[in-house]
């Protein structure tokens, strides 16, 4: 599963790099519907860059970035995971969706994920599912809009806020 680059219109898709973790990370801290703690201290940025590092080299992730004039706008995580269910079918994960701030409503979400499910498409993969946290109404009626169906009710455990 090679990672793929593609245009459209000024909007670039392409693979995340090792100097693209500062303004990734700025997405998850722009965003204050996330809630996840993220931040850009110093002392954080060790754990980012061996996350980074193993998304990098997993043959089953692949992190892209949205790029506008050389700014990254956008970004999105697609993961493969290999089933047994549905005949042994192929299923891509489409996770951890942001677009900056002061870009949002001018369709770079709506090309990111048309973009992540034509890859999963030629990955072989023959669903792609998403999750959304409850509170973001807003963006499940934008998934909704581009043919994603509420499915699946979802469940999760943390184990160390550390980890």
């Amino acid at each position: 599963m090679a990672p793929a680059e593609a245009a459209s219109g000024a909007l670039v898709f392409r693979p995340a790099r090792p100097e693209d973790l500062v303004a990734i990370v700025g997405l998850f801290v722009g965003d204050e519907a996330g809630g996840h703690g993220d931040t850009l201290d110093d002392a954080v940025m060790p754990r980012y860059e061996a996350a980074l590092a193993r998304i990098l080299a997993s043959p089953n992730d692949r992190l892209y970035v949205a790029e506008e004039e050389g700014r990254v706008v956008g970004t999105f995580q697609l993961t493969f995971i290999q089933t047994l269910v549905h005949r042994g079918r192929l299923r891509a994960t489409v996770e951890s969706v942001h677009v900056a701030g002061d870009r949002r409503s001018r369709g770079i979400g709506a090309a990111m994920i048309a973009f992540a499910v034509e890859e999963a498409r030629k990955a072989g993969a023959g669903v792609v599912q998403l999750t959304s946290n409850k509170r973001r109404t807003q963006a499940h009626r934008f998934y909704e809009q581009i043919g994603f169906t509420r499915s699946h009710e979802g469940f999760k455990m943390e184990l160390d806020e550390q980890a």
